[in-house]
């Protein structure tokens, strides 16, 4: 047991891996989580550094022993069963994780949730502060990252920032969550209009469903995406039933928000950029998680789903 006291001294929000894994089988060999890869003349070990990882997906043709899990569990690590190419997570169309069991998370920030959430005005509020933090991201990453720049992803640009400007002020007149959907849908259509644009993707239209691969990195991505907002989410011991935005009766529900906060930031413009250069999965995932650490995206949902929670300790306070 000494050995895996120290399993979790890395704090999530520093954690810099996701696994995606398949055709393979994960297990435990001398104190370390493997995974095996099965060639026709040898068998391949690999080492998972579990310690310095946020969520593990298992996709097609895995298994996984009892005693990695123990590991896993150990070091605080998601464990997610998917389909190929890591969508969609299984167990229907929700966000289901196999979450590491633990009764000693802090308790502040659950109870300072509670203390808005069955407010309609304060979680409506909480919802508007989610959607300007989101934006306030976007600007950010836009501006500072320069191959996004070169893509044509600049927040500088007099049409993107009437867009956001435009965006920002509806949401703080939003009477509505219902309207602030509204909004956020309207905003994302027109950054995917934008992002076709710039990377010469004719003829894009949403389509969950759809094979192209704009579409297909999209939703790779966004599931990335899921995976750090549910570790967030667990870590802050906040359940995924008490959502601001998509619905108070939608299992996973606040997954989708605290994920939304990044997506169109980080996962929209390199799944354009990426299907651009016609990349593999591979190649859009590395990019995907290079762009969650370079740019601090686990830092920001925990800081910011931090600030939410703690915005009413004072049960007089409304936001600023």
């Amino acid at each position: 047991m000494e050995q895996l006291s120290d399993l979790k001294a890395i704090l999530h929000s520093k954690r810099a891996n996701i696994y995606y894994l398949e055709k393979c089988r994960v297990m435990q060999k001398d104190g370390r989580v493997l995974y095996l890869s099965e060639a026709s003349k040898e068998h391949q070990y690999w080492n998972i550094p579990i310690a310095n990882t946020t969520c593990l997906l298992l996709g097609t043709g895995t298994s996984i022993t009892q005693a990695a899990m123990r590991m896993l569990a150990q070091a605080g690590v998601l464990v997610g069963f998917c389909g190929s190419g890591a969508t969609p997570l299984l167990m229907a169309n929700e966000i289901e994780w196999l979450t590491p069991q633990s009764e000693y998370r802090s308790t502040e920030y659950i109870q300072g949730w509670m203390r808005f959430w069955f407010d309609d005005h304060k979680r409506l509020e909480a919802a508007k502060r989610f959607q300007v933090e989101r934006i306030n991201f976007l600007e950010k990453v836009w501006a500072k990252d320069r191959e996004l720049r070169f893509e044509g992803f600049d927040s500088s640009n007099e049409e993107i920032k009437k867009m956001l400007h435009n965006a920002r002020d509806t949401i703080g007149i939003a009477p509505s969550v219902g309207k602030l959907l509204q909004i956020e849908a309207d905003l994302t259509k027109r950054l995917y209009k934008h992002a076709a644009k710039a990377t010469g993707v004719s003829g894009f239209v949403r389509e969950h469903n759809s094979a192209d691969l704009a579409n297909d990195f999209l939703n790779h991505g966004n599931y990335l995406a899921y995976g750090l907002a549910a570790t967030t989410l667990w870590v802050l011991g906040i359940p995924h039933g008490f959502a601001v935005m998509h619905g108070k009766t939608r299992r996973g529900a606040l997954v989708f928000d605290v994920a939304d906060l990044i997506k169109d930031a980080l996962v929209l413009p390199w799944a354009f950029i990426a299907a651009k250069e016609r990349m593999d999965e591979n190649g859009f995932r590395a990019q995907c998680l290079q762009a969650f650490v370079e740019h601090g995206a686990m830092d920001f949902m925990f800081n910011r789903v931090k600030e939410v929670a703690l915005a009413h300790s004072d049960m007089g306070e409304e936001f600023s």
